[in-house]
């Protein structure tokens, strides 16, 4: 069992790259964003929780999170292996994680899209305009960024060599390309790996 856990910035293209690898490996792409924001649509007990937190720009509580994880990555469709885009984001979901893919043995590939600050802005201007997140607005993306930064950004330390670093820049190929080349059993179909350092 594989388990991919993609690491980035908020707007570094974690959920595009996600969902095109899972596409071509066949795996299930878990994505803890999606699954709350569509309980926000749906009016679920957990949705109408997290509303408020994500239209605010904050990170939902990792006791909401962890178990919709656990549960998630336990179910047969993930026996295989699956795609995580954006969980853990600290290091005590980090932990945790751990703990329960020790469990499963599910071996572990990191990969962090590095995409610089003033890039991660233009996209996500960019994307509040062609989808209408709340959680887009200019504000709250600042207070998601330095979130981000304090507590998800230490992953890369807590995970030092497993993790892999690739350029978030270029098209969304290359990009793609990128993420084939970190993972052995991926095909990277365009390019040769550009990995980055922190």
């Amino acid at each position: 069992m594989n388990a991919i856990i993609l690491l980035g910035a908020p707007g570094s293209g974690k959920g595009t790259q996600a969902a095109r690898l899972a596409e071509s490996l066949g795996l299930p792409h878990i994505s803890t964003g999606a699954i709350l924001r569509q309980a926000v649509a749906d009016g679920t007990e957990l949705g109408m929780a997290a509303r408020d937190i994500m239209a605010a720009g904050r990170l939902v509580s990792d006791e909401i999170v962890l178990g919709i994880v656990e549960e998630r990555i336990s179910a047969p469709d993930c026996s295989r292996g699956f795609i995580l885009d954006g969980y853990p984001r600290n290091q005590a979901q980090a932990r945790a994680l751990g703990g329960v893919l020790s469990r499963l043995g599910a071996a572990e590939w990191i990969v962090n899209i590095a995409v610089p600050p003033e890039e991660l802005a233009a996209r996500v201007r960019g994307r509040r305009g062609t989808d209408g997140r709340q959680d887009d607005s200019e504000e709250a993306f600042r207070r998601r960024l330095e979130v981000y930064e304090s507590e998800s950004f230490p992953l890369l330390d807590h995970y030092g060599d497993r993790a892999v670093n690739i350029a978030g820049l270029g098209s969304r190929d290359e990009v793609f390309s990128h993420l084939c080349a970190a993972l052995p059993f991926a095909t990277a179909p365009l390019t040769t790996p550009q990995l980055v350092t922190r």
